[in-house]
């Protein structure tokens, strides 16, 4: 790395370039992409949780008048890859889990694609299924890693001796649900086989990892495929990977060759086909001094995977390098079950890891007697305790410090339970958040002079984070030009080959990507470049990555209200500090951060995915039941940061921002509603009952 650039565009509160074709409805998401004579699909899948199918009838189906193909499960063409259980789909007849995908129509209209869906017949051999969590099973194992590349234990020093030595301590277990991505576009692509190539206009957070994965599964050359994908309506991680859906529209494609074939999954089927976040159970311990200073330090998790396919959330990461202890130990234990497949959601692993240990801390910090902020500074380590190396910068500090400025915690009266107005029990609370600072080496992008402007090109993705937007200004401050000289274009695997948009990390990749770009192309061609002089490059790797800790930090503040007589909980304020390097455009950063703080404010009080382990399934499969936080559910919501200089982490000094806001959150409100009733809920969501 050759040293940060010099900011000019970076941090100019600049307009999203795509705001004004996503309101006035041009912009073309997947499912809209404008084809001749689409056919469209419709999923069948298995009611039952286990088992294997006797017998499909598809009679009826086919005979229904628009109907063009009908593709049951054992009948289906034979996939070259079978390694991932979820995406080799229809390949035999075992159940194993409800709303596993057993067939699909392809008819001339969605609708009768789905009423000839509805004609089929399937005789199951149903067998016992298992799809209850519990931290008290016999089978729970240790997986070889969690996600995606952490060892499943850690431990240093004799945590249980800390803990009989403590002066004060803490053992308590906390739970986080079952939750479901629901992004405003459901996932949804548009395929087309012309007998040699297969495109998909697929609504993914990464053009290029989707094509590998699906060109893998069909044995195909990956230059055979192409994957685009301007925008994205939301993702959140459910949209990282390829799930079996993205397989079903490719395999109906190929039944009409020649024909494009649409498909996208209702609300309802999105609750067994693109991910979740798994369940989790929380041991914390936690032991300290008298002063507050942490001589032990321990998280215990239980979480659950599917039998077909592992995946192991990193819930306890987080918790090895929080905080200062010279004896900790953290491990994940899973329960593998007939259920769907759990997958990435925003921040996983962070997001439901800092739960526990932030309420724990909470807890702690009223049996020492200390303040909550006051604790936390107390345990700050000077360098990272899982790796010994020194932070390339951590300001949680100074995020707990000005948040707590801006949010008036000096004023805050300790005693929980005792402030009431006009029957509203009100308290506040803390919590801190931290996000892994990522950078995916490899991303390719190409800059090219075109009729007096440079149009820089690569495979990014824009879930509505503002990519379309952010882009351009770091290429204009790369090539030293107005941002309004420059000209992205992203989303297609036609352009150079870009990493997933996850994990905070796009745009420190792609980014990178076209700085080094405009260095090659200004040393090849200087400031006066020709019509039509092109140049790329490929960014990183990041050396410092080897020498530096590198993460982002944040401190949470909560007003929560409840009710005296009905528990009902409001939550008027929230206010957020983070820490999160240079900001590329205050306006989409916001924007992220706020969207974080509400979705961590929707896990607290609301998302919950309810399964009936007598059938498997999510009963509460809808916005109508699966409640998520909307506009009256947030009050004052404010995100701010400061001002932090890191030369380590990238060209741009950046940090991601996507799912920090998220982390610590949904803690801030459990600590908040404490201190407002006296009563610690450590189960979420936290629901009138738990308070009653």
């Amino acid at each position: 790395m050759t040293g940060l650039l010099e900011p000019h565009a970076i941090g100019l509160d600049t307009a999203r370039r795509d705001g004004r074709s996503k309101v006035t409805g041009t912009a073309t998401y997947a499912y809209e992409t404008p084809v001749e004579r689409p056919a469209y699909c419709h999923p069948v899948q298995a009611t039952i949780a286990r088992g294997r199918i006797e017998s499909i009838d598809a009679s009826t189906a086919r005979d229904l008048d628009g109907v063009l193909s009908v593709i049951v499960a054992g009948e289906a063409e034979r996939l070259a890859s079978l390694a991932d259980k979820e995406l080799a789909i229809l390949q035999d007849r075992d159940v194993a889990f409800r709303g596993q995908l057993i067939g699909v129509v392809i008819a001339e209209t969605s609708e009768i694609a789905r009423e000839a869906a509805d004609l089929i017949r399937v005789d199951y051999a149903q067998e016992p299924h298992d799809t209850e969590l519990s931290a008290d099973r016999e089978d729970l194992y240790k997986p070889e890693k969690v996600n995606p590349s952490f060892p499943a234990d850690t431990s240093e020093g004799d945590v249980d001796a800390a803990m009989a030595a403590a002066e004060v301590t803490l053992d308590e277990t906390y739970s986080t649900s079952m939750l479901h991505n629901n992004p405003m576009e459901p996932h949804a692509t548009t395929a087309l086989w012309d007998g040699w190539s297969l495109t998909l206009w697929d609504s993914t957070q990464g053009v290029h990892p989707a094509r590998d994965a699906i060109a893998e599964i069909f044995g195909l050359d990956q230059e055979r495929v192409r994957v685009i994908c301007p925008y994205v309506g939301g993702g959140f991680g459910s949209k990282g990977l390829p799930h079996a859906n993205v397989v079903l529209a490719a395999i109906a494609a190929r039944a009409v060759e020649n024909r494009p074939v649409k498909l996208a999954l209702t609300r309802q089927q999105m609750f067994s086909l693109a991910g979740y976040r798994t369940p989790t159970i929380q041991r914390m311990r936690l032991a300290a001094d008298s002063e507050g200073r942490l001589s032990a330090l321990a998280l215990d998790v239980v979480e659950q995977t599917s039998k077909i396919k592992e995946f192991a959330e990193q819930t306890a990461v987080a918790a090895r390098m929080m905080y200062a202890s010279p004896n900790r130990g953290t491990s994940h234990r899973l329960a593998a079950l007939d259920v769907p497949v759990p997958s990435w959601m925003r921040a996983p692993g962070e997001c439901p890891g800092m739960f526990g240990p932030e309420v724990a801390m909470d807890e702690l910090a009223e049996r020492l007697g200390l303040d909550p902020i006051e604790l936390r500074i107390r345990n700050e380590p000077e360098r990272d305790p899982e790796t010994g190396n020194p932070f390339s910068s951590r300001n949680l500090v100074a995020c707990l410090r000005e948040g707590a400025e801006r949010f008036g915690w000096a004023q805050r009266d300790p005693r929980p339970g005792v402030r009431r107005e006009n029957g509203w029990l009100v308290g506040t609370g803390v919590a801190a958040s931290v996000y892994p600072t990522y950078f995916k080496a490899g991303a390719e992008a190409n800059i090219r002079f075109e009729k007096g402007r440079y149009i820089a090109e690569i495979g990014a993705a824009d879930l509505g984070t503002g990519t379309w937007t952010a882009l351009p200004q770091v290429a204009a401050d790369a090539l030293g030009v107005p941002p309004e000289d420059v000209e992205v274009r992203i989303g297609d695997t036609a352009y150079p080959t870009a990493p997933v948009a996850g994990g905070s990390s796009g745009m420190a990749s792609w980014g990178w990507a076209i700085v080094e770009a405009a260095r090659v192309f200004r040393d090849k061609f200087g400031g006066d470049p020709d019509d039509g002089d092109a140049a790329g490059a490929t960014a990183g790797p990041n050396e410092d990555m080897e020498r530096y800790a590198m993460y982002a930090f944040g401190a949470q503040f909560v007003e929560a209200r409840v009710h005296a007589d009905t528990a009902e909980v409001r939550v008027p304020r929230m206010l957020g500090v983070f820490a999160a390097g240079r900001i590329i455009n205050p306006r989409t950063a916001r924007s992220q951060f706020v969207g974080g703080m509400t979705m961590g404010l929707s896990m607290a009080l609301h998302e919950n995915s309810v399964l009936d382990p007598r059938t498997g399934h999510v009963v509460n499969h809808d916005l109508a039941e699966y409640h998520i936080a909307a506009n009256a559910d947030v009050g004052d919501i404010q995100a701010h940061w400061i001002d932090e200089h890191d030369p380590y982490v990238n060209p741009m000094g950046s940090k991601g921002i996507g799912e920090i806001g998220i982390v610590g959150a949904a803690a801030a409100v459990a600590n908040a509603v404490y201190h407002a009733t006296g009563r610690r809920v450590r189960d979420l969501p936290i629901t009138l009952d738990k308070l009653l």
